[in-house]
């Protein structure tokens, strides 16, 4: 992608209060976003998105170490981020955006209006039911403090992103989701997964 400038100037509610885009480098020149569907009228984040993040939850250590700072942005005020984090046991740096553009502004959050129409979502025009979508942002800081958007992967792109996807692709049976009523049917938050294993198996703290 052609590299974009960033004149706004989007402000963001996280652990250290207020902060701009250019705060959440954290003194790197690369940022990663990962936008997180989690709507302020949800009482729950995305299951779909808390899968991903199950899988990148502990990887900013090693992303610092090649000047990368990766954070997760959501649309629903900073409380409810901070409690749902808690619930799921996650130690990522959360930040709502609750009252900016910049979920809209970045294609994954939609107005009512909108979805009666179009939406620009994965780069395309189509119809899109849900008020929030996932998807993934990157960001460069240049030595003069100036912020450029660089890269942006939605829907089925960001699959690569999921470790734990990756590793179901090299077993006999894959991801095994042929016959569900979406691909994603089975992804539960994993809190909410029965102890009882597929066709009857019991994990093993049960038997």
């Amino acid at each position: 992608m052609p590299w974009v400038r960033i004149d706004k100037d989007y402000v963001f509610e996280g652990p250290q209060g207020k902060q701009t885009l250019g705060d959440l480098f954290e003194g790197r020149s690369q940022l990663l976003v990962y936008h997180f569907m989690f709507d302020p009228g949800w009482s729950d984040g995305c299951k779909s998105c808390s899968f991903w993040a199950d899988n990148y939850d502990g990887i900013g250590v090693h992303l610092a170490q090649r000047d990368v700072t990766m954070v997760t942005i959501s649309r629903a005020p900073l409380p409810m981020l901070e409690a749902f984090k808690r619930r799921m046991g996650w130690t990522f740096t959360w930040l709502s955006s609750f009252g900016s553009d910049f979920n809209h502004d970045f294609h994954v959050t939609f107005t009512e209006d909108e979805r009666r129409g179009d939406v620009d979502y994965n780069f395309e025009r189509r119809k899109f039911g849900a008020p929030e979508a996932p998807g993934a942002s990157v960001f460069y800081r240049d030595e003069d403090g100036v912020v450029y958007h660089t890269y942006s992967c939605y829907a089925r792109g960001l699959d690569a992103m999921n470790g734990a996807y990756q590793w179901l692709d090299l077993t006999p049976k894959g991801r095994d989701e042929d016959g569900l009523p979406s691909t994603m049917a089975w992804v539960r938050h994993h809190d909410k997964y029965d102890v009882r294993l597929a066709f009857g198996r019991v994990d093993s703290k049960q038997r």
